[in-house]
């Protein structure tokens, strides 16, 4: 496909700014991930709220841009050798968008694998496990009566939690400078926080680093633009 109008997704949400990348999304933790990235980067974009009320990810036009039926998905009109590149999961996302501007990424290799290495954790540990508390003490999970699935996520969380906890013991972000690590762990607290209200049950008081850390990411400019994006329907 050779421009943005050979994709089906841009006849649903059409873009105003085909020029700028197009940026599929809502305010969840691996939504804001993106948002927040593009905005420290500095990438000129365009976002489209994708309604899951409305079962906008179900539909056929979502669908052809990613097969898996998540949030968030982008659309980068100057893509690898200047054609259109479709891409979906945050995480590949994220690793994408430092590659392609030489930012939030350590250019040492070693420094660079090792914040691979904590993407990893965040996409296959953190935000699963923190998802399961959100469930099963927030939304319809909470009305279950046994209640050994909670504590089997709360726990995992816990011990998570404290893993991040000692490694932020002696520098200020997870690898060491600021980087894509950082900003796909952080909204996880935040939305962990701030959305489940699960921070009593995960004792987070105890994690004192990790809370240093998560207040000096939320101070940022670009993150609470990020953490706007897409914008509330009128």
């Amino acid at each position: 496909m050779k421009s943005l109008a050979d994709f089906p997704v841009t006849r649903r949400w059409p873009p105003k700014f085909p020029d700028r990348l197009q940026l599929y999304t809502l305010g969840t933790p691996n939504g804001v991930k993106v948002s927040i990235a593009l905005e420290e980067l500095g990438i000129p974009y365009e976002a489209h709220r994708v309604s899951f009320v409305e079962n906008d990810q179900f539909s056929a036009e979502f669908l052809s841009l990613n097969p898996n039926n998540k949030i968030p998905a982008i659309l980068d009109p100057d893509g690898p050798g200047g054609a259109p590149l479709p891409l979906w999961e945050s995480g590949a996302i994220l690793l994408y968008l430092a590659e392609k501007t030489g930012k939030l990424m350590p250019a040492d290799a070693a420094a660079r694998w090792r914040t691979v290495q904590w993407l990893m954790f965040q996409m296959a540990g953190l935000g699963p496990m923190f998802g399961q508390v959100g469930y099963f003490h927030h939304f319809a999970g909470k009305e279950i009566e046994d209640k050994r699935a909670l504590a089997r996520y709360v726990n995992e969380s816990k011990r998570i939690l404290g893993v991040l906890d000692r490694a932020l013991a002696d520098r200020d972000w997870i690898v060491g400078d600021y980087s894509i690590a950082d900003i796909a762990v952080f909204p996880w607290i935040w939305n962990v926080l701030e959305n489940y209200r699960a921070g009593d049950i995960l004792e987070i008081s105890k994690f004192a680093n990790v809370l240093r850390a998560h207040a000096a990411f939320m101070a940022r400019p670009a993150v609470e633009r990020g953490l706007k994006v897409p914008a509330r329907p009128a």
